[in-house]
């Protein structure tokens, strides 16, 4: 069970807060609880929550992370959930040090939550409506049986990434009232615009005005005829609202969509995330935290948490140096036109206007953006020289991984598409009547990787099962369209035009 903490404990808290607000970080309370590393890896394998719904998957979780744990391969310093109120756990046997860093590190977390735009829509009592899907679910069970509710969950679980991650902050689809009053003025065909009435018959002659009105009136038709009218990238949503489930099918998915959607915003922001909580610790700790007799054993925390490996990324020490970077370019001014169009090396290094923004920058890019806006706007040539970043390959000739390029464009180009879409491919569902058969039409936004064939027959498989009729997608393959089927016993596949 979790322990409340000890007097010291407690008035270290008090202290390390104390200081995160004279920093200026703003963040909702913060509750501690203090864990064995037996439930600290129960939590941890729940992904954060003390609850969640019966599924194997969790057992797996808290398997791998206990013998992590045990072999000394890794150690989970802290845990923090996006709510409010904030809740965090803290290992029993850390040491005091250990101790004070990681409730300087929750505090950048929650400072993150609360400020940045991208968590603005979650639900902030997310850790009872947890408990609420698993209370829904563990009904289910009973009503239903564990080896039906597990392979269904198995199988959406499969689809909780064809969501929409940018749904919450723009509206894709038009306005109903809005799209019928526009469908009523596109009705009225007038033709060109004329300054002179006499002048209308000529340039707009009775033949030319029908042949228009026909026009508008086939698009308008056809487009009623398409199901759904616009490609949907909310796969899921289109599930829920046209696939014939039973009512538990229905619940569960809906589970999965939901949590899908809380936890999307982490994966958006992981380098802003635990850069800005890693930036805060380091400042925190290294400038009022600290005693002497400390040092030392902060170092190596510190340093075992930003080294990096080769063919890695750290998103820890890539998220610190960026926002480091930041501070120091906007203390001395070393951005703008100016900054920019100056092309003297030995001018650029000794570069220093003495603006001293640098903090009040951080804190706003803190706000506005997400991993790959961040990564997009600020990350720069000198900081990728900086870093040694580089794309690497397998070189099969060789047999061995090694550096491929190191060229800036390529380095940036590289990290952008990891980060777009969670490195996945996006899916959108196109016809739910293809061919008027009640099939499912999806297609594949190619952007130059193609699909793993098995991973995109084993989801189309899945996807079958919940629509019950075959589904069909749309990709391309070695640079030829290609149409993927299956029909609920075979898989197809068949050559397109694109």
């Amino acid at each position: 069970m979790p322990k409340g903490l000890t007097p010291r404990l407690s008035a270290l808290k008090d202290e390390i807060e104390g200081y995160a607000r004279d920093y200026g970080l703003d963040f909702f309370e913060t509750v501690f609880e203090i864990l064995s590393y037996e439930e600290l890896n129960m939590v941890a394998s729940y992904g954060g929550f003390p609850n969640r719904y019966p599924h194997w998957r969790w057992g797996m979780e808290y398997e791998q992370l206990s013998k992590g744990y045990e072999y000394g391969v890794s150690k989970i310093y802290e845990l923090v959930i996006n709510n409010d109120p904030c809740y965090a756990y803290l290992l029993e046997s850390n040491a005091e040090v250990d101790q004070k860093l990681v409730m300087a590190h929750v505090y950048g977390h929650c400072d993150f939550f609360k400020n940045n735009f991208s968590f603005q829509h979650t639900n902030r009592r997310m850790i009872d409506e947890m408990a609420n899907h698993a209370t829904r679910v563990r009904r289910w069970v009973d009503k239903i049986g564990v080896e039906k509710i597990e392979d269904f969950i198995d199988r959406a679980l499969s689809l909780e990434n064809l969501i929409d991650q940018h749904a919450p902050y723009i509206r894709r689809n038009p306005d109903p009232k809005k799209a019928e009053e526009e469908a009523k003025s596109n009705e009225k065909v007038e033709g060109f615009k004329v300054n002179r009435e006499y002048m209308r018959q000529f340039v707009n002659p009775s033949e030319f005005v029908e042949a228009q009105r026909k026009k508008v009136e086939e698009e308008a038709e056809r487009a009623k005829k398409n199901f759904p009218e616009r490609a949907q990238r909310d796969v899921l949503l289109f599930l829920l609202d046209h696939a014939p489930m039973e009512p538990w099918e229905f619940d569960i998915l809906s589970i999965i969509r939901e949590e899908a959607y809380y936890f999307a915003p982490q994966g958006q922001t992981k380098i802003m995330n635990e850069g800005w909580a890693s930036y805060w610790h380091s400042t925190i700790m290294t400038q009022r935290a600290l005693r002497d007799a400390e040092v030392i054993d902060y170092a190596d925390r510190h340093s075992g948490t930003m080294g990096t490996r080769p063919g890695a990324l750290n998103p820890y020490k890539l998220g610190i140096e960026l926002f480091r970077d930041i501070e120091d370019r906007w203390n001395k001014g070393r951005f703008g036109k100016e900054w920019d169009e100056c092309d003297d090396l030995r001018e650029r290094r000794a570069w220093d206007r003495k603006l001293g923004q640098g903090r009040r920058k951080v804190f706003e890019v803190r706000k506005h953006y997400n991993d790959v806006t961040f990564i997009d706007t600020f990350l720069t040539t000198e900081f990728a020289l900086e870093q040694k970043l580089f794309v690497y390959g397998f070189n099969e000739k060789r047999n061995s991984w090694e550096i491929v390029d190191r060229e800036f464009r390529k380095v940036k180009n590289k990290l952008l598409s990891q980060l777009t879409n969670f490195g996945q491919p996006i899916i959108e569902v196109v016809n739910g009547n293809f061919e008027n058969r009640g099939e499912l039409l999806l297609a594949h936004k190619h952007d130059g990787q193609d699909l793993k064939g098995d991973y995109a027959r084993e989801t189309l498989k899945n996807l079958q099962s919940v629509w019950r009729r075959p589904c069909n997608l749309v990709t391309r393959y070695e640079g030829k369209g290609l149409m993927l089927r299956f029909d609920g016993q075979n898989h197809s596949e068949k050559k397109v035009e694109l």
